[in-house]
């Protein structure tokens, strides 16, 4: 009886385990096939004009995505100067200021919440407040709907990390005669501080993939704009509307962007994981 009961034990556990590996297989290889494709397709079109380049008209061949690239970096750069500090301050908040209370609560769950929402609906409710009333798409409608996205990443991870500090931290400050504010920003914040920018790249590594927000916000433009009251290209917006152009060189230029737009979010992820390691590892 006890042989048999050993046997099931471990023939279960040996399908678990089998079971396992293999979804955790077939995870690996869509990421590498995705990785793979973009680069088959993608690598060819990245030269001088591609980075440097303004698009050319229908029809033409040649040109490239610089305005493009341009407005996806100076929008993801305004989003993380929103959304980064409201992320930190909210936790700090939450984790340092209100902990235990009600509204500390409320904001944890709203966090929860606003981390879920669908980024298309984000960028429809900046939509109905900023690009209606101003009567124009514009840089800073994106930089607003992709700021809204960061703030409960942010959050979060702020959050854990400030979890993470010991209390006995807190008190030796405290003892010392140093204001509670001091206390976070010289101790817990900096104690912190490796988790927090680990939580920032991954934020800005999820915005940089963002399109739909943009299809509502900033739309799209084919020069250079230095305005943040009218429309900007994007990377991101351009493989959608390259995609499905029937223009050969259009789609050849969209896997391109699609290749800039992977190894970035990739190279981001890998920098993020290796910082969490070093705060895992203490």
């Amino acid at each position: 009886m006890k042989k048999a009961a050993s046997i099931k034990r471990k023939t279960i556990d040996y399908i678990y385990k089998t079971a396992a590996a293999f979804f955790a297989a077939v995870s690996i290889f869509i990421l590498a096939a995705i990785i793979f494709e973009v680069l088959k397709r993608g690598a060819g079109a990245i030269n001088f004009s591609f980075f440097f380049h303004l698009p050319k008209p229908p029809g033409e061949e040649g040109g490239g995505i610089a305005n493009a690239l341009f407005g996806s970096f100076v929008i993801t750069m305004i989003a993380s100067l929103i959304g980064i500090p409201l992320g930190i301050m909210s936790a700090i908040y939450s984790t340092e200021f209100g902990r235990g209370t009600l509204f500390s609560r409320y904001l944890r769950f709203s966090t929860e919440i606003l981390s879920s929402v669908p980024s298309i609906i984000i960028g429809l409710f900046v939509y109905a407040v900023v690009v209606v009333p101003m009567k124009s798409f514009s840089t800073m409608a994106g930089a607003i709907a992709l700021s809204i996205i960061t703030i409960p990443l942010i959050h979060r991870v702020t959050e854990e990390m400030l979890l993470m500090v010991p209390d006995t931290l807190r008190e030796a400050g405290l003892a010392l005669g140093v204001t509670y504010p001091v206390v976070v920003r010289k101790i817990c914040l900096k104690s912190a501080k490796i988790g927090v920018i680990t939580g920032i790249l991954a934020a800005i590594a999820r915005i940089s993939g963002e399109t739909a927000p943009l299809l509502f916000t900033s739309l799209n433009s084919p020069f250079w704009n230095f305005s943040l009251l009218k429309p900007m290209a994007t990377a991101n917006v351009t493989v959608f509307v390259y995609a499905m152009s029937p223009y050969d060189d259009w789609r050849q230029i969209a896997w391109g962007a699609s290749f800039l737009i992977t190894a970035s979010i990739l190279l981001l992820t890998i920098f993020s994981r290796i910082l969490f390691k070093r705060v895992k590892n203490g």
